[in-house]
């Protein structure tokens, strides 16, 4: 399994679901792809952040992280456009209709710039540089909301770090 479905999974509002396969993703930590030693430190730190609250308190605290702080929003035009910006409609469709053209379909309802789409998105890529690449249009946003994350001290921060950190990959071998 690759990081990226893992970040997917893990910035994702928890369910438990996600608490029911919490077991078997700890397994998967130390051989995921494409994960830097760094990158399996931080996400057994965040999951075991994670394993000492309720579904509840889970579930409170991504809500009061993301939902309720626009500045930590998981969507990552939020942070390009401004809210009355009127490119970020068609920016959001031409993602869209990119997915449609790969033969990604969205589910749910979800915007088409929503991270752990994202990153889901990028699991299914089949090389390391199309990932890479994919994800270089989100380092920035990635940057963005782990700083805000920083500054309270969440520990969503290193998992967005790891997005950042893993777009900005492609930057350093260019």
């Amino acid at each position: 399994m690759r990081i990226y479905k893992v970040l997917s999974v893990l910035l994702e509002y928890p369910t438990q679901e996600l608490l029911d396969h919490w077991q078997e993703i700890e397994r998967l930590l130390p051989e995921l792809e494409h994960a830097t030693p760094e990158d399996i430190q931080a996400l057994q730190e965040f999951m075991r952040w994670a394993e000492g609250l309720t579904l509840t308190e889970f579930q409170a605290n991504y809500v009061k992280t993301f939902d309720f702080t626009p500045e930590n929003a998981l969507y990552l035009t939020h942070h390009l456009f401004s809210e009355q910006d009127r490119e970020r409609g068609p920016a959001l469709v031409d993602l869209s209709e990119y997915y449609k053209q790969q033969g990604y379909e969205i589910s749910d309802g979800e915007l088409p710039d929503y991270l752990p789409l994202v990153l889901e998105y990028v699991a299914m890529l089949d090389t390391i540089t199309d990932v890479r690449l994919f994800l270089r249009q989100s380092a920035h946003v990635a940057d963005i909301v782990a700083g805000n994350l920083e500054k309270i001290e969440s520990p969503y921060a290193p998992l967005l770090r790891i997005v950042e950190r893993h777009g900005r990959l492609v930057e350093i071998a260019a």
